[in-house]
Parts: C-alpha cells; structure tokens; sequence
C-alpha cells in the first residue's frame, strides 16, 4: 500500500497522544481532548486538542461527529463538518454541543471526541451564463425525491 500525504503536526501539548485511525482502512483520525469539562443539556463547548498542523495546498480536513459518542450521549459536532483550510495553523479545537435532555456529558483528557478527515479538494473557477443546462431534476428542490 502506498503512503498518503504527509501532514506537520505540532504538538501544543506534548503529554497528549497524537491522532490516529482505531482500524485500518478507517476515514478519520480520532483528535483527543485536551482537558476536562462537563457539558450540562444543550450546552456547547469549544474543545481544544493540543494540536495544530499544516495541510497541504489543494487538502483541507474536515472535523466530523464520532457516531459512538452521537447515539451514545447525544453528542454532535455543531459545525459539522468543522473545515480547516490549507492555510490555518492555530490549534484545532472542536465545537461540541450536548443534545440530551437530561444527562450532563462529562469529558475527560484524552478523550476521543471527534474525527479528522483530510481530503482533497478542488479550486473551481466560476464562469457566469444567462441559462444553466436542463437537467431530470430541474429546480425541485428539498423534498422533490419523495420519502
């Protein structure tokens, strides 16, 4: 198997582990927390995870829920998919926000909280006409597929 892309990562803490794939073939890496915090019913939180990195030109990596932690403790991601751009190099932190309406979530370092998923991405060019092609679809819109 050919290695993917390489990815700096600086460390901002250096006593968390780093991020990585629970199994092989995964998507997403796994960030962690940095600290301890309890998140009371509807509350949101910005997480840090003590790292910080640089992608490359034409990537950018995408911050996505843990399914795990959704059907779990009804936990999400507010800003899903959180995006980092090629050219920001603060720390990645992690909007969560506890969607239970009862249970206080309690977050312990090093807690797996979300995944980061680098991907590649295009640059489009737009280019302005009077007409769009016809397409089966046309302009219906949500909910035009049926149920």
């Amino acid at each position: 198997m050919e290695p993917g892309i390489q990815i700096k990562l600086k460390k901002l803490d250096n006593d968390l582990r780093l991020p990585k794939k629970a199994y092989e073939g995964d998507a997403g890496m796994d960030l962690l927390s940095a600290v301890d915090l309890e998140m009371k019913p509807g509350e949101r939180a910005l997480i840090a995870t003590g790292i910080a990195i640089e992608i490359p030109d034409g990537y950018a990596g995408f911050v996505q829920p843990r399914s795990g932690l959704a059907i779990n403790h009804g936990i999400g991601v507010v800003n899903s998919p959180g995006l980092i751009d090629s050219n920001y190099r603060g720390e990645i932190k992690v909007i969560l926000i506890n969607m239970d309406k009862e249970e206080t979530f309690r977050i312990r370092r090093e807690d797996k909280i979300a995944q980061l998923v680098i991907k590649k991405v295009e640059s489009p060019t737009f280019v302005v006409v009077d007409e769009l092609n016809d397409s089966k679809r046309g302009k219906n819109g949500f909910g035009s597929s049926g149920k």
